[in-house]
């Protein structure tokens, strides 16, 4: 099959359902189960029937709200009371031995949800703020802090600031994740993101790998904002040396990899990466020009170095309609006439998440952000 300049787009299907993994009857009537166990009066039944008859018709987060709701309906109309009850009928707190990656079950999101809604008032926010707090140690809590931070910020970042120094991770990660300014799937923040930075210097010497990850995506989410801030406070962090060497540079690749796919030069810079490397591209040549959906597009690259230096090298793939992205390569150390022969395979699947147009693409190589030579191929 043969493409013309013409072209569209095409999307994946799929069977695998988010919402329906997250939230279901077993997960529901689990939550059920653990609220009657220490509220005898709680009608798990109907509770149950009410929640799940609801689900094929809402979408995940209108699931989060519905259960919320549908917990308004069967516990105390007094919030201290109804609270309580949660509370108590929390699970164990998550593993406290792990470090990373133990994101809690989502079942308790409508918990967090709850708090916000019945709770977010000047006269509950100590009593919701510290439910919050034992929440996040089941289910992170980043989600409803958000609507106390803009409903009361001072009172809220007082708080965020005691949630930096506790002695769980989760509570730490709390604070920093929080008040990320572009927490995907979140509502924005009226504060401005200088106001979280005193909790951001506390948790960038923190020990645990969850929480100088939030750092680093905290940090990421400024730099679409301030760049000069993110490359400030990298460089006062590193001469402070209150982190070990090997997790600031985690830190700090993290935090930068916006910038650097932006060919930012201060961002290069800091990762010790020569915005103008002094090489040769002897070739950039594709295996095939013309590939069908489904298949991969390979290309080759050869190139010699005329000096010791750090490489990272990129591509960027912009399809027919001008829609550009950064692909990453490879990244490495090479000495003075060192020759480097690479060999990328770039699979052009169908994928929920990506949309593929047929037409013509171009792949540019690009090295420690400066961009070179250029190669076509067509998808078909």
């Amino acid at each position: 099959m043969s493409a013309d300049n013409s072209h569209y787009a095409m999307k994946a299907e799929s069977t695998f359902s988010l919402k329906d993994e997250l939230f279901n009857a077993e997960k529901v009537d689990a939550l059920a189960i653990s609220i009657s166990r220490v509220y005898p009066d709680f009608e798990t039944s109907r509770f149950c029937k009410t929640v799940v008859k609801a689900f094929p018709d809402l979408e995940l987060k209108e699931r989060i709200v519905h259960i919320t709701a549908c917990l308004e309906d069967h516990l105390p109309k007094t919030f201290p009371k109804a609270v309580g009850i949660l509370l108590k009928a929390l699970p164990p707190e998550l593993d406290p031995s792990k470090t990373d990656d133990d994101f809690g079950d989502f079942i308790l999101a409508p918990v967090s949800h709850y708090v916000v809604r019945n709770g977010c008032s000047e006269k509950h926010l100590s009593r919701s703020l510290n439910a919050l707090r034992e929440i996040t140690k089941r289910f992170s809590a980043e989600d409803a802090i958000r609507y106390f931070i803009n409903a009361f910020p001072e009172e809220s970042f007082a708080f965020l600031d005691e949630c930096s120094r506790d002695g769980n991770y989760h509570v730490r990660r709390l604070a920093s994740e929080g008040s990320r300014p572009r927490l995907p799937w979140s509502q924005k923040l009226v504060t401005g993101f200088e106001k979280p930075l005193p909790i951001l210097e506390e948790l960038h010497k923190d020990p645990t790998r969850y929480v100088t990850r939030s750092v680093a995506n905290h940090l990421n989410d400024i730099s679409k904002l301030d760049s000069a801030t993110v490359i400030t406070l990298l460089k006062r962090w590193k001469k402070q040396k209150r982190q070990s060497e090997n997790e600031l540079a985690f830190i700090t690749r993290h935090s930068l990899r916006t910038l650097v796919k932006e060919s930012n030069r201060d961002a290069l810079k800091l990762l010790g990466f020569d915005p103008s490397p002094d090489l040769t591209i002897e070739s950039l040549s594709a295996v095939v020009e013309e590939i069908a959906i489904g298949e991969s597009f390979e290309f080759l690259l050869r190139l010699v170095a005329n000096k010791a230096q750090k490489l990272l090298i990129d591509y960027v793939m912009e399809g027919p309609s001008g829609r550009a992205k950064v692909y990453k390569i490879k990244q490495l150390s090479v000495g003075k006439g060192e020759v480097v022969e690479l060999q990328k395979r770039h699979p052009m699947r169908l994928m929920t998440s990506r949309t593929l147009e047929t037409g013509t693409h171009k792949i540019t190589l690009q090295i420690n952000g400066k961009r070179f030579d250029a190669i076509e191929f067509v998808l078909s």
